[in-house]
């Protein structure tokens, strides 16, 4: 009751990245609204088509927020995916995905497997190619894509053509206490960090879960390639780099970029110069793993 009451509270708060983005409105062809129905529970999901499409059959992009589990909702993404949609020249899929403590570990992850299903069922009608679809996120979403494609291999089920982790957040079991958190304030109270995951991994050994932990997965070479956005100043950039090493290793195709002088987030807060290299990485990465396959 507690972890809810309070996940309520912060919900409440002023959404700093959707407030002050970091890339300009841009016109697309169509935003189309729909809702999907899981198991988990009626999902919103937003379509953008470029402005100008070549193909027929468009590649995906399916786009998950960051929000820290818990909070902040798919339109924070507009602005980016509106960019990525003209600059990658696919379709982004941005998703509404359930949220903790209503919907812990591994309910998410579940659901956003359907969502992958209902993408390649649907895929005819909508005007998508069901052989080209990539997945990525921010920081919860970031997680939450790594997860998608663990969660592919273990059902034995076709790889994204690409992973874009974007400052993700890897490693539920180490405390963030023993992170090299930079900002002062939740250096000092690491408990606030502990709240979060509470939310999303409450029952005992969750946060040891590959699912939930990628960084703990017997990885395999057969795992999608990867884009990791890394910021230097990131209690998160161990996790990161470690999981990073971790796909190299497998075989895995892996681009991994540390962004100098930045911290968590910055994709979202700046500073925009930082910020825009991201996306124009992120789009041009997008554009050539869909054109590597025709």
């Amino acid at each position: 009751m507690f972890t809810l009451m309070a996940a309520k509270v912060l919900r409440l708060l002023p959404n700093r990245a959707k407030k002050t983005p970091m890339l300009p409105f841009e016109p697309v062809k169509e935003k189309k609204e729909t809702t999907v129905e899981t198991s988990v529970k009626l999902t919103d999901i937003s379509l953008y088509y470029p402005l100008e499409a070549a193909q027929q059959k468009l590649p995906v992009y399916m786009n998950l927020h960051g929000g820290a589990f818990i909070m902040h909702e798919k339109e924070m993404d507009d602005p980016y995916c509106r960019y990525l949609a003209n600059r990658a020249g696919c379709v982004v899929v941005n998703v509404e995905y359930a949220k903790a403590p209503e919907y812990p570990f591994p309910k998410p992850i579940e659901q956003l497997y359907e969502i992958w299903g209902w993408i390649k069922k649907n895929a005819d009608n909508l005007n998508l190619d069901a052989q080209r679809i990539m997945i990525g996120g921010q920081s919860s979403g970031a997680n939450l894509a790594a997860a998608l494609c663990l969660y592919l291999e273990e059902k034995g089920e076709d790889q994204p053509l690409l992973q874009m982790l974007n400052c993700p957040m890897l490693d539920f079991a180490t405390p963030h206490s023993n992170k090299p958190e930079t900002d002062m304030w939740r250096a000092r109270y690491p408990q606030a960090a502990h709240f979060l995951n509470l939310c999303y991994v409450p029952g005992k050994g969750q946060a040891e879960n590959s699912l939930a932990s990628p960084v703990y997965a017997a990885v395999s070479g057969r795992l999608a390639p990867a884009l990791i956005l890394i910021a230097e100043q990131d209690a998160f950039r161990p996790e990161a780099e470690r999981y990073a090493e971790k796909l190299r290793e497998a075989g895995v195709t892996v681009q991994a970029i540390v962004f100098k002088d930045c911290k968590h987030a910055f994709s979202h807060l700046g500073p925009k110069e930082k910020a825009e290299e991201a996306w124009e990485t992120v789009a041009r990465t997008l554009r050539e793993a869909a054109c590597a396959i025709t």
